[in-house]
């Protein structure tokens, strides 16, 4: 399977730059998984889609205000890092700016001095380990410092953090939102659980892999990026409790889904698991837990894309794209989403 059956053309101005007003008044694409038209919809309406007996899986993690924008030092020399991984004792894996002046043994500073650190290692893949220093708790001194560490193709400045957090985050440690919950407000989560659908949380640390194009020309030959996820038990225990009863088990976002495919067994069951997944989902591939899906719209030529494609059929995927994009339907992080079912 190439690469390239999974472009589809984008104009640059469907890009959304901007969260809406209203979280849960985006739009929402309805796709049945094999057959019947689609429709266009709220995210207000999902309500409409689920039943008594279902359960929705989130994805509970909070995005770290990762990019640091600091002086290298001796000199004040402008420079970035961008956290990834925490590694211990005070060292994480990082993203750096200027790279070819940030070799083993720099040294940089942040906000006059508060947070300094020292690149401790180059790694093969060009990022750093760097180890820090600083006077406190260190989530505390990045909730001062850091900034949130948006997309690649987002240009403007985000107003208010909270937005790229989903409102039912709360366990620190992402790169990136898991962006098909950001649709979600508190009064639509307390809706939905008041019609019987249950909500079960898992966490998945979303890495900036997720944005890393496929370069490979036959997708098969693509190394896929690893992230850290959870199952506590009583998300393990509500899936197969839920399957047991007749119910769907609809995950919010591609991070929850590769999250519960990556540890149920070849018979669906689910086990509280935690530990590193490279999980790759791709046409062809047989979901074991997933019934449904409620996700964003993805990048061309993207892992996430052949997701999407492995749930629904390529060609039924690209025709629901090119609907999207004739409507003017707003993509990727801040835009609107899509619900397959």
């Amino acid at each position: 399977m190439k690469t390239q059956d999974f472009y589809f053309d984008l104009p640059q101005e469907l890009i959304a730059q901007t969260p809406i007003e209203q979280r849960d008044a985006s739009r929402l694409l309805v796709l049945p998984k094999e057959e019947g038209p689609l429709s266009h919809r709220h995210f207000y309406d999902l309500t409409e889609y689920l039943r008594e007996g279902d359960c929705l899986i989130l994805n509970d993690s909070r995005v770290l205000p990762a990019r640091l924008l600091g002086q290298r030092l001796p000199g004040g020399g402008a420079c970035e890092v961008l956290l990834l991984i925490d590694r211990g004792e005070k060292v994480w894996e990082c993203l750096v700016r200027p790279g070819k002046r940030l070799k083993k043994g720099a040294k940089v500073s942040f906000g006059d001095g508060v947070l300094t650190g020292e690149i401790v290692d180059e790694l093969p893949d060009g990022n750093r380990l760097v180890r820090f220093d600083y006077e406190g708790i260190f989530l505390e001194v990045l909730d001062k410092l850091g900034k949130m560490p948006l997309p690649p193709y987002i240009k403007a400045e985000l107003q208010d953090r909270e937005r790229y957090q989903t409102v039912y985050s709360r366990v620190v440690g992402s790169a990136a939102a898991p962006t098909a919950g950001l649709h979600f407000t508190p009064e639509l989560l307390e809706k939905v659980q008041a019609m019987g659908v249950n909500l079960g949380y898992v966490t998945l640390h979303v890495g900036l892999g997720t944005f890393r194009p496929v370069k490979e020309e036959n997708i098969l030959d693509h190394d896929m990026h690893s992230e850290y996820c959870v199952i506590p038990p009583e998300t393990a225990e509500l899936i197969n409790r839920t399957k047991a009863n007749g119910g769907r088990v609809i995950c919010v976002g591609t991070t929850s889904c590769r999250t519960v495919e990556s540890w149920a067994g070849e018979d669906g069951h689910m086990e509280p698991a935690a530990g590193w997944t490279k999980i790759f989902i791709y046409p062809g591939y047989r979901f074991k837990v997933l019934d449904g899906l409620i996700t964003n719209f993805h990048l061309p030529e993207s892992t996430l894309l052949m997701l999407v494609s492995a749930l629904a059929g390529r060609e039924r995927i690209l025709e629901a794209y090119k609907e999207a994009v004739e409507e003017k339907y707003r993509f990727f992080s801040f835009g609107d989403a899509m619900l397959i079912m």
